[in-house]
């Protein structure tokens, strides 16, 4: 049943039925004096010790102009609340001790809502609009001393139809918005992990400690637990550190200890095994099992990187180290001929029939592109982590963001922005269905760019929210970083305008005009002093293997200029033709050669192009009258060098590096 029929059978039968509710949203402390160190929402379920698997916490945006979205989600899946019914969720300076842990300032101070859903927090990513269907569970509109937020009012009203925002109290506060034991709301004094009337058991919470969050093989550390006051008799506390793959063959530790009566600490020793296999990096789990009548678990799943420290580097560099000509294209013989001898719209046609050949070319799911990514985006100094576009730094493959949470996470950037180029997702995007499982596409099937991982980049996911729908010129990359990002990102746009019809590149920035993208004239700048490296190759070979199809601009980067730059309306030839009646005073030594090729002439402003055996362009030096081009950083094979001058004419000459 989709979601707007939902809405309308709510509207006519409201699911508004607190009394016999299981679990519904007992506290919430949004604002607090100072930074926002206290905040913390708590939840209440009708039974004691009533597991929350299945629950999601999400948080929305009430503004006026954040369209009731979503900015938070906290899955629920293992925590269970205590013996008094209650799950307290807060910032580590919250007394007492919270269940689990959130960053400082998390909690928006209103107008905003927070509702409780049945689902996980991957069904809730940044920006999900809030909704009411059979899965909401509890929800409150809340402010301080803010205006109503009207239409988020009006959303939950299909839920319950009484709803109203409820006033915290003016900012910097020192109240919550509590709910008795009839379901209305008052302000009081904050009551964090207690019932609001005072009732219930008084618990003793143990909580754990770990040094830092993210270790390597190898390391050994002290893991600590601590009550909140001494116990009354010795407590036996048992946990485990394993998931998945990762499990007691990878640590060494003693999982059964006592806390001593009258103490409030135990320590343990955790060695991490260094088993010289690379497995990648892994996550524990820590999870501690259930205390006795008594005691509460408190900061319990608390997840912590184990960085494989055998990981490979790529004979090939980094997009801000690049390297040349050590990454060969995996072009079919042939694959680019039809292009020869044509011009202006016939070469875009050409080129478009290749890329987006219906017969051949495939389309992959949204979620797809996430596995193409981990290995067409790999950081050549290490191949647990994929490269950050714009931050230009590695990231762990696990940090990819699924949910809600972009902080210290990765995720897809549409180099071409959706909103830009009307992309959307289709059917079965939001599944990982692997290489073999594909969409027919062409070059009218513009929603098939929101897969398309030729202008899908791997970015941080805060920087990726900063940079937006940005034109490129009017977004230039974050300070300082050195830009090596660039080239490869106007080839992307260079690919998506000859790729899918209705795009175009125009000079400026077309506000307003879906299908048209810029600014071209910062885009062949950019490719011009950012020419394609072994990164970029690498990038083009895996996502061939995926896509079928390639990048022309990185295999052959003069065909920008034959299309948009200072060559537009002339006829495109194999960039290997020679002409051997020129230039025939040029000297070009030594052959053999194993550091750098010599070119001495006495023709001023002389280009240099190498190109693999197979034609495919490797790297470009400007000459004047005399140079030298390091060769050092290339494979032992024979090689084309085609010099040419101003005037269009052009000598190939055969070099054989060893």
């Amino acid at each position: 049943m989709n979601r707007i029929l939902k809405l309308l059978l709510l509207l006519i039968v409201p699911v508004w039925m607190s009394a016999q509710q299981a679990i519904w949203i007992n506290e919430l402390d949004s604002d607090t004096p100072g930074l926002d160190t206290e905040e913390f929402i708590e939840i209440k379920s009708a039974q004691p010790n009533f597991p929350l698997d299945g629950y999601v916490v999400v948080f929305f945006n009430g503004s006026s102009n954040a369209n009731n979205s979503s900015y938070w989600a906290i899955d629920l899946d293992g925590y269970v609340t205590d013996i008094n019914g209650l799950f307290l969720i807060g910032n580590e300076a919250v007394v007492p001790f919270p269940q689990h842990i959130i960053p400082d300032n998390t909690i928006q101070n209103g107008a905003d809502g927070v509702a409780i859903y049945r689902g996980n927090d991957v069904d809730f990513p940044i920006g999900t609009t809030a909704f009411v269907d059979e899965t909401l569970v509890d929800v409150i509109v809340y402010g301080t001393n803010d205006a109503d937020a009207e239409t988020m009012l009006e959303i939950f009203r299909a839920f319950n139809p009484a709803i109203y925002q409820i006033n915290e109290g003016k900012s910097n506060n020192t109240n919550s918005i509590q709910r008795d034991n009839n379901g209305n709301y008052y302000t009081a004094t904050p009551t964090p992990r207690k019932n609001n009337d005072g009732s219930g058991v008084d618990l003793i919470g143990v909580r754990t400690i770990f040094p830092k969050t993210v270790f390597t093989e190898g390391d050994v550390f002290e893991l600590t637990f601590q009550s909140e006051r001494p116990v009354d008799n010795d407590l036996i506390i048992k946990y485990s550190l394993d998931n998945g793959a990762f499990n007691g063959a990878d640590y060494a530790a003693t999982t059964l200890l006592t806390l001593q009566k009258g103490k409030t600490s135990v320590s343990t020793t955790i060695q991490i095994i260094d088993d010289n296999l690379d497995e990648g990096d892994e996550d524990m789990i820590f999870r501690m099992e259930p205390l006795p009548t008594g005691y509460l678990v408190l900061n319990n799943n608390i997840r912590i990187r184990v960085e494989d420290n055998d990981f490979k580097v790529a004979n090939y560099g980094t997009p801000i180290n690049p390297t040349y000509g050590k990454v060969i294209g995996t072009i079919e013989q042939g694959y680019y001929d039809t292009i020869n001898g044509k011009s202006g719209a016939d070469l875009e046609n050409a080129l478009q029939s290749i890329i987006a050949n219906p017969d051949i070319v495939r389309c992959q799911s949204y979620n797809d592109v996430v596995d193409i990514l981990t290995e067409s985006d790999v950081n050549p100094e290490n191949s647990n982590q994929v490269w950050l576009v714009y931050l230009e730094q590695g990231r762990s493959k696990l940090d990819v963001q699924l949910n809600s949470d972009n902080a210290g996470k990765w995720n897809r950037e549409h180099v071409w922005p959706r909103s830009r180029g009307g992309f959307f997702s289709i059917a079965g995007d939001d599944v990982f269905d692997g290489i073999e499982i594909f969409t027919p596409t062409n070059a009218d099937s513009i929603r098939h760019g929101n897969s398309d991982a030729h202008h899908i980049r791997a970015v941080d996911g805060k920087e990726n929210t900063k940079r937006g729908n940005q034109f490129y010129g009017q977004y230039t990359g974050p300070d300082n970083t050195l830009g090596g990002f660039r080239g490869d990102v106007a080839r992307s746009i260079f690919y998506m305008a000859i790729r899918y019809n209705g795009l175009e590149l125009v000079n400026g920035f077309p506000e307003g005009e879906v299908g048209k993208f810029g600014d071209l004239a910062t885009l062949l700048e950019w490719h011009r002093n950012d020419p394609p490296d072994d990164f970029e190759m690498h990038r083009n070979n895996v996502v061939q293997k995926w896509q079928f199809n390639r990048n022309p601009f990185i295999d052959m980067p003069d065909l920008v200029e034959y299309i948009w730059g200072d060559k537009t309306g002339s006829v495109w030839n194999n960039p290997t033709a020679t002409d051997d009646t020129f230039l025939e005073s040029v000297r070009i030594f030594p052959n053999p050669v194993s550091d750098f090729i010599r070119i001495e002439s006495d023709t001023q402003h002389l280009k240099a192009d190498l190109f693999d055996n197979q034609g495919r362009w490797i790297l470009s030096s400007d000459c004047n009258q005399n140079c030298n081009i390091s060769i050092e950083h290339l494979t032992p094979n024979v090689y084309l060098l085609r010099l040419s001058d101003g005037n269009g004419h052009k000598r190939m000459h055969k070099i054989a590096i060893h």
